[in-house]
């Protein structure tokens, strides 16, 4: 059984039954109707792979790992007519000379590892169309990261699940109790169910389901506010000139969309906040949409189309994400902070690791 169906556990559900394995996928938000503050739902799916700022150590061979797993992914379910919507292409911008010398040391280091990221100078900055912050005095390059729709992958994974046996149950874990060969968990709609392991991937709400086994694994709620815009001037985002992927401006992501159905539509989404807690502050969003006072002309008279929020999870005292065998057949894969969309894969491949013999 896998208690969560946001992005992460939903790609552990379809990789444990690529293994062979028969799985249960435990969410109330299963029914069609997913709660609004998943993290999942408000992710805008920018995956920052090569542009990891460590060359080495845990976190940077997820990250290398998934990005690979991506391209196997989305050949296996378009395959099965569930095409991902990605878009490669990242630009990191520079504001200030200090950035500039991280990036011209990440492009040393990444060469020496054979990976292709690039130095773009003001020049070709300043070739880009709509302009981009004023503010950015260079950029780095990277071809192979990119965006991938969250939505349309959580929709993919969980149709191939169905297609190859999953088992969706609409109902909240609230209790898990160890027996014989296996695990008992208890919902808040009265089920009784059986699993011989379970796969707690429920964000925030996994500390509280493992606390009462005597498992410490706390986290924390770091609520993102995001914006969906349409621009004054239409604009095709897969033209030449145009920009080269999602862009990145100090720390904010500004995402353009060519799915709308209209490919001169102009469309953006531009997020996240990081606001700890779970209550939305609107001088946060204000802030957002300002881009700190940097925003160019085009995006101030941008129109908003739609406004969201989630909450990421975040692991307190310990680094992100959490990944834990906590007793045989007991497993966590939850606080993946700000980069459950880009480490759904790997993550998935080390649950169903865990769990072969």
């Amino acid at each position: 059984m896998v208690v969560g169906a946001g992005l992460v556990g939903r790609a552990c559900a379809w990789q444990l039954q690529q293994r062979g394995h028969q799985v249960q996928l435990l969410d109330p938000g299963l029914n069609g109707s997913p709660d609004p503050n998943s993290g999942s739902w408000a992710a805008l799916g920018v995956l920052m792979a090569q542009v990891f700022h460590r060359s080495s150590g845990r976190g940077w061979r997820l990250r290398q790992r998934s990005l690979s797993l991506w391209g196997d992914w989305r050949q296996q379910l378009g395959a099965q007519g569930w095409p991902l919507a990605w878009r490669p292409g990242l630009l990191l911008l520079a504001s200030g000379a200090d950035d500039l010398e991280r990036q011209q040391r990440l492009v040393a280091s990444r060469q020496r590892q054979g990976l292709p990221l690039e130095l773009w100078g003001q020049t070709q900055l300043d070739a880009l169309a709509p302009a981009l912050p004023a503010g950015a005095v260079g950029g780095l390059y990277s071809p192979a990261d990119g965006q991938l729709d969250p939505a349309a992958a959580m929709a993919a994974l969980l149709a191939d699940g169905l297609r190859l046996g999953l088992q969706p149950i609409c109902d909240r874990a609230e209790q898990l109790e160890r027996h014989a060969g296996g695990w008992t968990v208890h919902t808040s709609g009265g089920q009784t169910l059986r699993a011989d392991a379970v796969v707690v991937s429920a964000g925030v709400a996994s500390a509280g389901l493992l606390a009462s086994l005597g498992h410490n694994q706390p986290q924390e709620p770091v609520l993102g506010q995001a914006l969906e815009l349409e621009l004054a001037a239409p604009t095709s985002w897969d033209t030449p000139g145009p920009w080269p992927g999602a862009v990145v401006w100090q720390g904010v992501n500004l995402v353009p969309q060519t799915n709308t159905g209209d490919p001169g539509s102009g469309r953006l989404w531009l997020g996240a906040t990081l606001e700890p807690g779970d209550q939305a502050d609107p001088a946060a969003l204000a802030h957002l949409r300002a881009l700190g006072g940097a925003a160019p002309a085009w995006l101030e008279q941008a129109a908003v189309i739609r406004r969201w929020q989630g909450h990421r999870s975040h692991p307190i005292g310990q680094p992100a994400p959490l990944l834990a065998q906590l007793e045989p057949g007991l497993l966590l894969a939850s606080g993946h902070y700000r980069n459950g969309v880009l480490l759904a894969p790997a993550t998935a491949e080390w649950v169903a690791d865990q769990l072969e013999p």
